[in-house]
């Protein structure tokens, strides 16, 4: 058993911000589910929105968010993450974060353009903003004495008392394959997204719904899980693994073309390629299944090698081992899932509808992206909601540790062909999600998913209470259980708003809500 002021799950942008100011407090403990770098932050290459220059205003940051978010932007929520951005960033700087300035003599940063933003803003670190940023935070995080770090840990579910309050995790040592209890005055989920229950995302293996789907089975309010992003713009390669072409390309001018070199992106929008990213996404898709084609092209040969080489040496070198020089060549790209705009409700300061469990960054629903997410808000939401997330747990670090009843987990020992059973049942939930609750969705669809999902639930709870515990085994529970909370989710809402679109209701209905959902059995203690 370990025993910290702080339970911090997940160790991307929120979790690690967070892990460095609560340290100042209290004591932390700082799971992770494989190494301390490796999360969606880390694979984050377009930027940080912010308002640095003096011909952009916080007004027009925070109005692009709320056309971006469809309607459905909780308004104060924008104003507070648009204002606080410029303090976040300052930190970041402070860490030792090199944003990409103008030239090697100049003080102004270089700032890109994104889909869905009237003005630059978007403060990058050329196209491997995501990884600086996570390896600035490690490096501090590694420097602190207050900070513990567990490698390794696959959270199982929250720990809750019978007054419904979170006193921490069961988590799996995945290299002992035993199950540790970790108890904390204060938990908070920063576990990020969940690509992982599509078939096809730009995510990376971690992003399974971890945090969203225990807070669910915890009993705490889910928010919007309707709405998933879907990045327009993937590399289309049967080698190159989820591997994202960054938003900021199309900023620079890239162009969405057909395989007979046609542009498409004109009958859409009038922003064309800038337009936000699920009318981009819909687009490519419509225009797929129309020309029965793969994928379409993204052109960026009107730009030079030198130019490419330094506003996206990630993406121009990754092209190149697979045969693309993309100042010659275009890029071949899929739609593919990419960030979830619901997850767990929260409040303004970062708080569930669970005392003492906070949530921050994407498995947060947090308002600020409404029905869709505007681009490079999401690094920006990870830092102020960490920065909240301290700010108000600060009135719990003088309470005593809650008194909770431990129960014991299965501890089995897992055999070297047992972790094979399931992967049958991994290929069907991501393809059955990727086909029914994809990028167009119906009602029949949406009722055969829900159909199919109960029945795989219900082996995979099975499996999971009877077979021995594995990281595998936990993440197949969790996208199952993301499956159901979209499927649900998506059934309430009768029309298409932002990344959610039902061609049943192929309309937009005034004074949108939240869908709300909540769990109707308690899988927690």
């Amino acid at each position: 058993m370990f025993k910290s002021d702080y339970l911090i799950i997940g160790s991307g942008i929120s979790g690690l911000s967070l892990a460095l100011k609560a340290a100042k407090n209290g004591s932390v403990s700082l799971i992770t589910k494989r190494g301390l770098s490796d999360s969606s932050t880390e694979k984050a290459q377009g930027g940080v929105a912010c308002v640095t220059d003096k011909s952009d205003s916080f007004d027009e940051h925070i109005k692009d968010t709320i056309v971006a978010g469809a309607g459905l932007c909780d308004e104060n929520a924008v104003e507070n993450l648009v204002k606080e951005a410029p303090s976040r960033i300052k930190e970041l700087i402070s860490l030792g974060l090199k944003f990409a300035k103008k030239d090697y003599s100049s003080s102004e940063f270089e700032l890109g353009l994104e889909g869905g933003h009237s003005k630059r803003r978007i403060l990058h670190c050329g196209d491997i903003t995501g990884k600086e940023i996570e390896n600035v935070l490690v490096k501090n995080i590694c420097k602190n004495k207050n900070i513990c770090v567990f490698e390794n840990r696959t959270a199982i579910d929250l720990i809750l008392n019978d007054k419904n309050i979170c006193c921490g995790a069961y988590v799996l040592n995945s290299q002992s394959g035993r199950v540790e209890i970790f108890i904390s005055k204060i938990t908070t989920i920063a576990t990020g997204g969940a690509g992982k229950t599509y078939l096809y995302t730009s995510n990376p293996d971690i992003a399974t719904g971890d945090g969203m789907s225990m807070a669910y089975r915890a009993g705490a309010e889910i928010a919007n899980m309707e709405f998933v992003q879907f990045h327009p713009t993937c590399l289309y390669n049967p080698i190159a693994k989820s591997f994202l072409i960054s938003e900021a390309v199309r900023g620079e001018g890239a162009i969405l073309r057909l395989k007979n070199g046609n542009t498409f992106m004109e009958k859409y929008s009038s922003q064309k390629e800038l337009a936000p990213r699920d009318i981009v996404a819909r687009a490519i898709d419509n225009e797929l299944k129309s020309n029965g084609e793969n994928f379409v092209y993204l052109d960026i040969t009107s730009k030079d090698r030198d130019f490419l080489v330094k506003r996206f040496p990630n993406i121009y070198a990754k092209c190149l081992e697979f045969g693309m020089d993309i100042s010659k060549n275009m890029i071949p790209v899929v739609p593919a899932a990419h960030f979830f705009c619901g997850g767990v409700k929260t409040d303004a300061n970062g708080s569930t509808s669970i005392k003492k469990l906070y949530c921050a960054g994407e498995a947060a629903c947090s308002g600020v992206h409404g029905a869709n997410r505007l681009a490079s808000n999401s690094l920006l939401e990870g830092l102020v909601y960490a920065d909240r997330v301290y700010k108000d747990s600060l009135k719990f670090l003088k309470d005593c540790f809650e008194n909770v009843e431990i129960k014991p987990l299965n501890n089995k020992v897992e055999s070297p062909s047992s972790s094979k059973v399931f992967i049958q049942e991994w290929e069907e939930i991501r393809r059955l999600s990727w086909n029914y609750l994809g990028i167009f969705r119906s009602n029949e669809r949406l009722l055969k998913a829900q159909k199919r999902i109960e029945l795989l639930k219900n082996e995979i709870e099975k499996s999971f209470l009877e077979e021995p515990l594995t990281t595998e085994r936990i993440e197949l529970r969790n996208i199952i259980f993301v499956s159901e909370m979209i499927a649900f989710s998506a059934t309430q809402r009768k029309e298409s708003r932002g990344a959610h679109f039902n061609t049943d209701y192929p309309f937009i209905l005034p004074n949108p809500k939240y869908t709300v959902i909540k769990i109707n059995k308690n899988y927690a203690n």
